[in-house]
């Protein structure tokens, strides 16, 4: 329960972070960075209702959306923090009002509202939780079309950041662009520091799901050994899955949707090399 305290602590004050970089710099400037307050920023200059209202709107159509058409496979913290972020983006934009750079600099607000941002996410992953947003349309994307979860998201993004440029002008496009960049290199650098990869042992009656869960849509290597259980003397079969850390909450959401009585345990890897991770020099 501790841990589990613990998780949801992190986790919001990485939402936190994430919507003041968003309330304080971002928004004023009308950067569009991706994800569904990046969506919210655009739809906002067609009709103007505030940001927070847009995604409310954006995140609760998508979630509609990806229970309809794929299931409901969302963890309850990714849903908390999801909706918490367009709480307090909401709450710091229109109800209770804090300070917003409106400084004729815009790089500043891109760079500072990008290290606020990132920082707060890649707390949040750092505790298994996701914002949801863009995510979902990933998903989709993922099952439908069989298209990279991370290159969907990137692609999604830059798209995002693209009608920004169309909906505003095009200096907002590039910076918004930009914007987009410097987040998805500050997140990983800071993930870095977080944590590196994590290598997970499991034991499922369904393994042969799991596994095909990892190996198609995390687009990662799976080792399977046969084991015995010795409280039962049961022939079983165990898989060793190394991934990003990132990752996890995605292999978590998976187990628990595909066998609920799994076992599953979880172990930093400081140091990982092969391919799709360190390169042997």
């Amino acid at each position: 329960m501790e841990e589990l305290i613990k998780e949801y602590l992190l986790s919001s004050l990485g939402v936190l972070l994430t919507a003041l970089g968003l309330v304080i710099f971002l928004i004023p400037h009308n950067i569009a960075a991706g994800g569904a307050s990046g969506l919210a920023i655009v739809l906002n200059k067609l009709l103007p209702l505030s940001v927070g209202i847009w995604m409310y709107i954006v995140n609760a159509v998508l979630f509609l959306v990806a229970f309809l058409i794929i299931g409901f496979d969302f963890s309850f913290k990714t849903i908390y923090c999801t909706f918490l972020l367009n709480f307090l983006i909401d709450l710091f934009d229109r109800i209770v009002p804090i300070y917003k750079y409106h400084g004729e600099e815009v790089i500043l607000a891109v760079f500072f509202g990008d290290i606020l941002t990132a920082i707060g996410m890649a707390i949040a992953f750092s505790q298994n939780a996701s914002t949801g947003g863009t995510d979902i349309i990933a998903k989709i994307l993922n099952k439908f079309f069989g298209a990279p979860f991370g290159l969907s998201i990137l692609f999604i993004d830059f798209a995002i950041g693209i009608s920004a440029g169309l909906a505003y002008n095009i200096d907002t496009g590039l910076y918004s662009i930009l914007a987009i960049i410097v987040n998805g290199t500050t997140i990983d650098f800071v993930l870095k520091g977080l944590e590196l990869s994590v290598n997970v042992w499991i034991i499922s009656d369904k393994h042969e799901e799991i596994k095909n869960f990892v190996t198609s849509e995390l687009e990662r290597g799976c080792t399977v050994f046969e084991a015995k259980g010795g409280y039962t003397n049961k022939e079983r079969i165990a898989l060793l899955v190394v991934l990003k850390r990132r990752e996890l909450h995605e292999l978590v959401n998976a187990i628990r949707r595909i066998d609920p009585r799994a076992f599953f345990l979880v172990n930093e890897a400081r140091q990982v090399y092969g391919e799709g991770f360190k390169e042997i020099i």
